[in-house]
């Protein structure tokens, strides 16, 4: 979801039109669209649908739940309520907490997921991909232990939510 500069009256700043993302072909789902496009390299779309459409058929396979849930879980298991932003008051610099939009905390969420799936030994992207999502839906993997250290700053700098934006 990257976002188009338009022309502004005021200020400094331009103001930026956000771009919707389509749906993708085979679930008909605007959040498989975007984890497609966050897996991808070097703009090898097939590589990446096909990477991440065989994860979803491994799941099948070893839950025999429906795929599809199991990643929405997943996301939804990941996704971060709070972040800490640094902001500068005077000389110093304070971690400040703040509400994490939907739209950027789904995106952080595909992000940790992924970043968790590459770190994962192993030898084939698709069986890391299926593990991080199985993981991360039952609440446990890389990617939640991320979400909670999220979480636990905002928490432990809860004292600078005062200086907020």
């Amino acid at each position: 979801m990257s976002r188009r500069r338009i022309k502004t009256d005021k200020g400094l700043r331009p103001t930026y039109k956000k771009r919707t993302t389509t749906a993708d072909g085979v679930f008909n789902s605007r959040l498989v669209a975007m984890m497609v496009a966050k897996l991808m390299f070097d703009g090898k779309k097939s590589v990446s649908e096909s990477i991440f459409y065989g994860a979803l058929e491994r799941i099948k396979e070893r839950t025999g739940d429906e795929a599809l849930e199991v990643f929405n879980n997943a996301v939804r298991n990941a996704t971060p309520l709070v972040e800490v932003k640094a902001r500068r008051v005077g000389g110093a610099t304070y971690q400040v907490p703040m509400e994490v939009r939907a739209d950027r905390g789904t995106a952080l969420a595909l992000r940790w997921i992924i970043a968790a799936s590459r770190k994962r030994p192993g030898k084939s992207m698709v069986d890391k991909l299926s593990n991080e999502l199985m993981d991360a839906a039952k609440e446990t993997g890389n990617a939640i232990r991320k979400r909670e250290e999220t979480h636990k700053m905002a928490e432990a700098n809860k004292a600078f939510a005062h200086y907020h934006y």
